[in-house]
């Protein structure tokens, strides 16, 4: 048995290409896996070892999740077939390749299913960029359930093996926001023999040997990064140990200390008893161990213990202990002490061992260096494939976020410890871009991750990082024990534009700023050479309430970034713009928290064009806030902190719309909510009011109630004037009786009160609005949104 299987949180691995066959001994590498019996039958082919089924076109590129895992088993010695995009409505479609000798390996593709088609309004999207032509409805709803479903009725008796990050995601019991309901596992209703989350390369690697040697799925059950079904109350072995964690932490009963002066008779009845089947002459001595033999006894107790998870029948009716397991199972993420959990499914239990150990730098290598055709397979044609023409001339240099921001699901799936691969295997990508993508002018579009600047970062101890349970490196602030030289960077940056026929190198990846600014020679090599105009950046939000359910930094870092930003920009000479991106609706915000954010994109004349409404997605920490209206962040019990949360579908238009103050459509959405407020001052026509009062050009404007009491003038009416102090009251008050939580009780001067307004006219300033026209555009260029 190879030992990376072995359960337990620091086991050395077999390294990833240690069993790969010398290259003589290998059947020659496919010019793409094959997708039909032809192309099975010229390469010579009479069955696949493993077919590989995905909601996908296929793309025969490493930032295609089925292409990596298909080339690295094709390394392994394996024939491995692709199902692209199968018709889900009967099992024909799952037999086009014939019965493969090993197993099915079922995904979705590189995007959940439910994201890929749904809006966060749970609207049905009108393509999709992972099929040709974009077309949309090409896989199916929970797409890993129906694939993994159709592939047990073509073979029933071949082994079915679920992944990616649908799969991933719904390893245990999760909230559903597009059925609004809490779903039990992916594993039950998939039927799947076993489900691989996070990074599968390693135990897809030994899976597939274990299982070609002979070895029954059904036994495989000490793989890391794997789960599946077991009956109720299994464990590995007798040695193993139960944590329970069924429940919130309650006080328990304790015991009082008995006083040393009291003269109490010694009752010797418990030990009688408890002695009474051992012999009397058994006298064990005392040993004193070394701290050392002590550290081990301890590891390997913690190895050998599993954390009971509060039970899908539990969890699905009641938040608090929804909010209790997400806590749980987020503190045992860290793949250097995670320990194996378990959760009870009615009669069964889902079993998942700890996470898999990040892959080394030469592993990263291997699994980047193999050989693929870098374009969409040959059935596809001259079709348009968005995504992969957004990512054929960009390159991954990394894996992994230590971020941990609450809304996104990178650190659940690919681990916080990043996973770098090393400057010649990056280089020789760049040159193989430059060689063989056809279209290619010289520019790379990006050469990043899940965030551009995360390159070799990581913890300074190695001890420390495999005992650390922090659920961010960066958050409350960047850890002491984080290391943020970004030199390796700088010099990759460098090596990489000096490639002969290389024109431009730029980043795209979203950036993180907070670390930037540690080093100021990256901004400048950044801003200088690897800016094409527009840098993206994400501070989501301005406001610390909403900003601390997020795990983010406070805008007071993004402050500091783009001083930096604009003052290398100038003296390269050039004219560039930062894009920040911003979340509306997420868990702890209030209607008052999106009016201050509004109010700083006027103040820094941002006009976005695409926003980003929050989307709750499966096992993410802010769908927990969501659902449950409970922070996991910090202890939970059932009177611990509430979190303000935008649920209904008007509060989530209105802080949608307030990230849009600029468009006409949205005015009459904000013109109610500003009067709800109480901040009937920001309606008006001058530069200090956010929106202007109602102009007859409007479509669907105010009620003619309405619009006949208000004026077209600068000035405010009437009917939305506010005492003076009181401009910044609570949600639901009114100027006269406001009401005001604890947290919304500062009164805070107005963020536009600093905006310095151009001198006008006595006449001018009381003119009423040309029609038709919005306010006048600031200097910023008018982009924004997140992809």
């Amino acid at each position: 048995m190879a030992n990376s299987g072995t359960i337990g949180p620091m086991n050395s691995p077999v390294n990833l290409f240690a069993t790969v066959p010398k290259r003589s001994a290998r059947a020659a590498v496919a010019p793409f896996l094959p997708m039909s019996r032809a192309e099975m039958d010229a390469l010579g082919w009479d069955q696949c070892d493993v077919i590989l089924v995905t909601g996908d076109a296929y793309i025969d590129h490493p930032s295609f999740g089925m292409a990596l895992v298909g080339r690295l088993l094709e390394a392994q010695g394996y024939r491995v077939g692709i199902i692209s995009q199968p018709d889900w409505l009967s099992a024909d479609a799952f037999r086009i390749l014939g019965k493969p000798r090993l197993y099915y390996g079922v995904t979705a593709g590189n995007m959940d299913s439910m994201v890929n088609q749904y809006t966060a309004d749970r609207k049905i999207r009108s393509d999709d960029a992972y099929t040709a032509n974009a077309e949309p409805n090409k896989r199916p709803d929970r797409a890993v359930t129906v694939y993994a479903q159709r592939a047990r009725e073509a073979y029933p008796d071949v082994p079915v093996v679920i992944g990616s990050i649908e799969a991933s995601l719904r390893r245990i019991a999760h909230y559903d926001y597009w059925s609004d309901k809490v779903r039990r596992s992916v594993l039950p209703d998939s039927k799947a023999d076993l489900l691989i989350f996070g990074n599968a390369e390693r135990a897809l690697v030994d899976l597939t040997h274990r299982l070609a040697a002979g070895e029954a799925i059904k036994d495989i059950r000490d793989l890391r990064g794997t789960a599946f079904m077991v009956p109720a109350g299994w464990l590995p072995g007798d040695d193993w140990g139960v944590h329970n964690s069924t429940r919130v932490d309650v006080p328990g009963k304790i015991d009082p200390h008995y006083s040393p002066y009291e003269m109490v008779q010694e009752d010797k009845t418990a030990c009688a008893t408890e002695n009474a089947s051992k012999s009397a002459e058994v006298i064990k001595p005392i040993r004193i161990m070394s701290r050392e033999e002590r550290l081990a006894m301890a590891k390997e107790k913690h190895d050998k213990t599993v954390v009971r998870l509060p039970a899908y029948d539990v969890v699905k009716d009641d938040p608090v202990m929804y909010a209790h397991a997400s806590r749980v199972f987020h503190l045992e993420s860290n793949p250097g002490n995670a320990r194996a959990m378990v959760q009870a499914h009615g009669e069964r239990d889902v079993w998942l061992n700890p996470p898999p150990l990040p892959l080394a730098m030469d592993e990263m290598d291997g699994v980047y260096d193999m050989n693929y055709a870098r374009a969409p397979h040959p059935s596809y044609g001259k079709a348009h494939i968005p995504a992969w023409e957004m990512i054929r001339f960009s390159v991954n240099i990394m894996r992994g976020c230590f971020g941990g921001c609450t809304f996104c699901s990178i650190t659940e799936h690919e681990g916080r410890i990043i996973q770098s691969r090393s400057e010649p295997s990056i280089l020789r990508e760049i040159e193989h871009i430059r060689d063989k993508t056809k279209g290619f002018t010289g520019t790379i579009s990006d050469m990043g991750g899940p965030t551009a600047n995360m390159y070799r970062l990581a913890c300074k101890e190695k001890e420390i990082e495999v005992s650390c349970r922090r659920l961010s490196c960066v958050y409350p602030s960047i850890c002491v024990n984080l290391g943020t030289d970004h030199s390796k960077l700088i010099s990759l940056y460098r090596k990489a534009r000096a490639i002969p026929g290389i024109k431009k190198v730029l980043i795209s990846s979203g950036l993180r700023y907070d670390l930037a600014v540690r080093s100021p020679e990256y901004v400048k090599e950044l801003v200088t050479h690897h800016v094409g105009g527009l840098l993206k950046i994400a501070p989501e939000h301005t406001e610390e309430g909403t900003l601390s359910k997020m795990m983010k930094p406070g805008i007071g870092a993004y402050d500091e970034f783009k001083e930096m930003f604009d003052r290398f920009s100038l003296e390269a000479g050039k004219k560039q713009y930062l894009i920040p991106y911003f979340i509306a609706a997420h868990p702890g915000t209030t209607d008052l928290d999106m009016l201050n954010l509004a109010l700083w994109l006027k103040k820094n004349n941002f006009k976005l064009d695409q926003v980003q409404t929050f989307m709750p997605t499966p096992m993410a920490m802010a769908t927990t806030m969501y659902h449950t209206r409970k922070n996991p962040l910090r202890k939970v019990t059932a009177d611990s902190e509430t979190v303000e949360t935008a649920r209904s579908g008007k509060i989530r238009r209105t802080h949608k719309a307030f990230l849009r103050y600029q468009d006409p459509a949205n005015w009459p959405i904000l013109r109610e909510a500003l009067v709800n407020m109480g901040r009937g001052d920001l309606i008006g026509n001058g530069d200090k009011h956010l929106i202007p009062a109602w102009t007859s050009s409007e479509s669907g404007g105010l009620a003619a109630g309405e619009r006949s009491r208000q004026t077209h003038g600068a000035g405010t009416p009437d009917k939305f004037k506010v005492t003076p102090g009181k401009n910044r009251i609570a949600l639901g008050g009114t100027a006269a009786a406001p009401k005001a939580s604890a947290a919304e009780s500062k009164v805070r001067p107005s963020i536009l009160s600093t905006i310095k307004t151009r001198a006008k006219p006595a006449a001018a300033a009381s003119a009423p609005m040309s029609r038709g026209k919005a306010p006048a555009k600031g200097g910023a260029p008018a982009r924004g949104g997140r992809r």
